[in-house]
């Protein structure tokens, strides 16, 4: 059975209650908060599953916790091949529609260009209203998107659909 790791960065708590429940939903996934849990690139290597978890800031970047592996994953560019990606993320489509979820974007580049294999967990935008994200790829956001701020009442069925669409296309 595929391990999986959920990486997760989050300053007001909606991502980290969803990589929570995303735990939940995967059996026997571990949960690495990259605030309290992270300790260096060699972790990703523990799992064959990465669930990659942020939530969007200032001009569509990831959160504070990722900034300093990201950006040693761009510069050293550690080996992922092998490594099935998928990401979530939280945003704010009405007050932030300009940069929704584009954190996404932003990691997926960085992960793929490690060699890691992305394209699991595609997730439509329909239903959502905002005005740009380069976390979009192919008429799809790139990963999970979240937004709390104003439709919660979405989140649980989302994680849900989404939790058992990446199993079905990973295989789990």
């Amino acid at each position: 059975m595929a391990s999986v790791g959920i990486f997760v960065g989050s300053s007001g708590g909606t991502t980290q209650e969803a990589a929570e429940r995303l735990e939940e939903l995967f059996d026997d996934a571990e949960l690495i908060n990259m605030e309290e849990d992270y300790d260096d690139l060699d972790q990703f290597e523990e799992f064959d599953v990465l669930l990659i978890g942020s939530s969007t800031w200032g001009q569509g970047d990831p959160q504070r916790d990722w900034v300093d592996p990201l950006y040693e994953m761009d510069n050293d560019e550690p080996d992922l091949s092998g490594k099935k990606v998928a990401f979530f993320g939280a945003g704010d489509q009405e007050t932030h529609g300009e940069h929704f979820v584009s954190a996404l974007g932003k990691m997926e580049a960085i992960f793929a260009k490690c060699g890691a294999t992305m394209g699991f967990g595609y997730w439509p935008t329909d239903g959502y209203d905002y005005d740009s994200s380069i976390a979009v790829k192919e008429g799809k956001f790139c990963g999970l998107a979240i937004d709390s701020v104003n439709q919660e009442d979405l989140t649980e069925a989302r994680l849900t659909a989404w939790a058992a669409q990446v199993k079905a296309e990973m295989g789990l």
